[in-house]
């Protein structure tokens, strides 16, 4: 075993693939060729000796070792970080925490919390990125990020089922509302009949997201008609006002809903609750980490109670 020979590249290269869950999808995040990460991963296999990635038919994932090596990993890619910063004049690391947060989540929880540690502690820095449930769990596990806001929908299960679990902290638990637009007659009453959804037409996300069906109310019993696809939750909300199809919506977004939108709870089938975790690996916390954290609770319990 040796390590002398391991390129910073390789280092990086490791993350990108551990975070990412495919080769395709870290080269194309790095912008190099899926055969230049296959190589760096190699090296760094060779030099450590052991298998780092378990290959599987869904993506790879980190091995036991994988792991060991890609905690020491992030320590020395974050050094190397914190020298680039200081270098170039940027606030030191100590009050940094790396926040990863899915979209519908950044739309007003995320902005809320920053605003107010702004306030509460202005010497707490805080980098963010959008993601996945999925894509956020590999950054924690490979620690690009600190702590992340993920979502969760019935039975409840773990984000992922490696070892050892994340530490999951429930924020909010609210059922799934249905986004109308306000001329539609689905519109005029309080709530929606889940029978009266059969023959609508859907804005669900687009087909590159991890479910296309996202945005289209679950257990429908035909094969809905989606005639418009989006990532962003805003982007399907302006849709919505449009008159362009129906779209499934937290609880928590309809804050955020423009003019022209009724944002309704659906009846008569299963509740449809979803959860939103707030997840970090185990462990004693860093103290940027406990502040930002106490944030988004505060945030969050503003969300619950807000109408």
């Amino acid at each position: 075993m040796d390590f002398t020979d391991v390129s910073l590249t390789g280092l990086r290269v490791l993350r990108a693939v551990a975070e990412q869950g495919t080769f395709t999808a870290a080269a194309a995040s790095l912008g190099y060729t899926q055969s230049a990460v296959s190589r760096q991963i190699a090296s760094v296999e060779r030099a450590a000796g052991a298998t780092l990635l378990e290959r599987r038919r869904d993506g790879v994932r980190l091995t036991a070792a994988g792991r060991v090596v890609m905690r020491r990993a992030t320590l020395v890619l974050d050094e190397i970080d914190a020298t680039a910063r200081e270098l170039s004049g940027m606030p030191g690391p100590g009050g940094t925490v790396r926040l990863g947060w899915l979209p519908s989540a950044g739309t007003t929880l995320v902005p809320h919390a920053l605003a107010a540690l702004r306030t509460s502690d202005p010497r707490v820095r805080v980098v963010s990125r959008e993601g996945t449930t999925p894509a956020l769990a590999r950054a924690l596990r490979a620690g690009s990020i600190d702590i992340a806001l993920l979502a969760s929908a019935p039975p409840f299960r773990a984000p992922d089922d490696e070892s050892p679990p994340l530490a999951l902290e429930t924020l909010t638990e609210r059922a799934l509302c249905l986004a109308v637009p306000a001329a539609h007659p689905l519109a005029r009453g309080e709530f929606v009949d889940v029978a009266d959804l059969r023959g609508q037409q859907w804005i669900a996300a687009s087909p590159s997201g991890t479910d296309r069906l996202m945005g289209v109310w679950p257990g429908l019993d035909e094969r809905p008609e989606i005639v418009h696809t989006a990532r962003d939750w805003l982007a399907k909300l302006h849709l919505v006002a449009a008159g362009c199809g129906l779209t499934t919506v937290p609880a928590g977004l309809a804050a955020a809903a423009p003019p022209g939108v009724r944002v309704l709870p659906v009846r008569g089938g299963p509740q449809e609750q979803r959860r939103l975790l707030l997840a970090r690996l185990p462990g004693p916390p860093a103290e940027p980490v406990v502040r930002l954290a106490a944030a988004l609770r505060t945030a969050a319990l503003g969300a619950t109670s807000g109408p």
